[in-house]
């Protein structure tokens, strides 16, 4: 009994400890993955590598991280095209370079971008892998250059970054060493047996004599010995000799730049050699990253404990309330966007109007303990419909709310409706569908395979639960701006973009902008934000009605 216990209770809790995960630590699971994808190149290998990398850009968009995470994801969906020339990997690699241009403008990656979205463009290759690159005569201070495990290509010509310090730090079981640039760099590394030592190549950076000189002099517990050389008149090579058979984790941070190496081991290691008298140090002293204290309980008067979820509005228990599970990571799918504009009148773009409504619900969420955001779109770029529920999939989703404006060929239609998955039973949620999906990539021969999506779609009573909150959240809030909001009810029908959803997801069309009464409102920001504050307000509401919270007294 008590096994299965902890069996459910980890079950449980497994999403928690998912939702945790710092842009750090996924920047680095990406990169590991790369190289494992790298060394057995099928196609599923490689797409599940360059998912992991936008993942991060998902989850964390403001992140350092990103930019990195975009450049490395394109250029490893260009290697898949290469090498099984199959067009979506270009596509994959053209949409993230793209992506990496608009929403990071500053970052010195994206600047190379146009070059290498040129190539991409040029004729296709065979379908044959490319011979590995002639690996650069190495320079007398650096070792042999091995095949890199995880191997970046080249950046196109470019200012070259100038290496200005480099640095040792001890760790509680290592040594951190941080190497402080002038701009962002592109590397590969390789760890190396007998004697055991990692290199780490910088593409395009250089570095004066002094600093050089002054990094042959570093040292730490696990970090025998560092040199710096040149491999090429391109890139400059770190190499650091290792003692104990520690682990080395790398990432990079911002303002100024530093590239931070961590090399730990599980056991404590002896106190550090003291270094050679006299070694120079150059620039600045350096700036160490705390470590994050520990989290401290402070006594209160009260403890917090779960109480039983409420029923749904049918008054049942669906079998997600039987097990306490509860909502953390929801995403928000502003409908649309890029050569897909959706409905258009009265001054406005369906595709616009929903990723501004969308941003702010992402903003509102986010000042709510306990709540991860993902949108399945930022700018107005075109995502497939299947991709939109894939990507929710992908991100372990507890909740899907995709956003539309609706459109009628009656201009006096009005009013706003929720829809979750199900056979259409009415004209108008047919019609309602019919414009929703109409740019589905499925032919006829999916038909079959869609019905049966339909049909065995497990989520129906907690998507409905959701599309009932939804509406009722949305009318409430409206009316305070707009005494003539008309409720249109909860409806179903067959949604491409919600079918496949492993979660409760419905879709929300929150006026017609071809009612110009209507219109007028969604050109109003105080009426924007209240659509917003009315769709985070029901997200929330629904994420309680799972596990409640009740409050009980603590004996003194």
């Amino acid at each position: 009994m008590h096994t299965v216990i902890g069996l459910l209770l980890a079950f449980m809790l497994w999403p928690v400890a998912a939702h945790a995960q710092t842009a750090a630590v996924m920047f680095e699971r990406a990169t590991t993955r790369e190289a494992a994808a790298r060394k057995s190149p099928t196609t599923a290998n490689l797409r599940a590598a360059v998912a992991a990398y936008e993942q991060l850009v998902l989850r964390h968009p403001r992140s350092g991280y990103c930019d990195n995470a975009l450049w490395n994801g394109a250029a490893l969906a260009a290697f898949a095209w290469e090498r099984h020339q199959q067009d979506a990997d270009r596509k994959t690699a053209e949409r993230l370079y793209g992506w990496l241009r608009r929403e990071y403008p500053g970052s010195a990656l994206a600047k190379q971008v146009p070059a290498q979205v040129t190539a991409l463009r040029a004729a296709p290759r065979p379908a044959t892998a490319a011979p590995p690159p002639t690996a650069p005569t190495p320079s007398a201070s650096a070792p042999p250059e091995p095949r890199p495990t995880s191997p970046t290509p080249p950046p196109a010509a470019g200012p070259v970054a100038t290496i200005r310090r480099v640095s040792v730090l001890p760790l509680p079981k290592g040594d951190r060493l941080v190497i402080e640039l002038d701009r962002e760099v592109l590397f590969t590394s390789e760890r190396i047996a007998d004697p055991d030592r990692v290199f780490f190549d910088l593409r395009l950076a250089d570095f004066a004599s002094p600093v050089q000189t002054a990094a042959e002099g570093l040292a730490g517990s696990r970090v025998r010995g560092v040199r710096l050389g040149r491999q090429d008149g391109r890139t400059a090579r770190i190499v650091l000799e290792l003692a104990g058979a520690p682990t080395h984790s790398v990432f990079q941070m911002y303002h100024p730049h530093r590239m931070v190496i961590d090399i730990e081991s599980e056991t404590v290691p002896p106190p550090p050699p003291t270094p050679p008298a006299g070694a120079p140090s150059i620039g600045p002293p350096p700036v160490a990253t705390p470590p994050t204290p520990a989290a401290s309980i402070a006594p209160g008067p009260a403890a917090v404990s779960p109480a039983p979820a409420s029923t749904t509005a049918s008054g049942d228990y669906t079998l997600a309330r039987q097990l306490g599970l509860s909502v953390t990571r929801v995403v928000i799918d502003p409908g649309h966007g890029g050569h897909d504009p959706g409905a258009r009148a009265n001054g406005l773009v369906e595709a616009n109007l929903v990723l501004d409504i969308a941003l702010r619900v992402e903003t509102l969420l986010k000042k709510q303990a306990g709540v991860e955001v993902v949108l399945t779109r930022r700018t107005d770029v075109y995502i497939p419909l299947e991709e939109r529920t894939a990507i929710a999939k992908r991100e372990d989703a507890d909740l899907f709310l995709s956003i539309h404006a609706n459109a009628a060929a009656r201009k006096v239609a009005r009013g706003v409706e929720t829809y979750f998955l199900n056979f259409a039973t009415n004209p108008e949620a047919e019609a309602v569908a019919a414009r929703e999906n109409a740019t589905s990539g499925k032919s006829m021969g999916n038909l079959p395979q869609l019905v049966q999506q339909i049909t065995l779609n497990t989520k129906v009573k907690e998507s409905r639960e959701f599309a009932q909150i939804v509406q009722t959240s949305m009318v409430r809030g409206l009316r305070a701006q707009n005494k003539a909001v008309l409720d249109l009810g909860v409806k179903q029908a067959p949604f491409v973009v919600l079918i496949g959803a492993d979660m409760p997801s419905v879709l929300a069309e929150i006026s017609f902008i071809t009612n110009a009464a209507e219109a007028t409102l969604l050109k109003n920001e105080t009426y924007k934000q209240r659509i917003a504050q009315s769709l985070a307000d029901a997200v929330l509401k629904y994420q309680a009605s799972l596990k409640k919270i009740s409050t009980m007294a603590v004996a003194k």
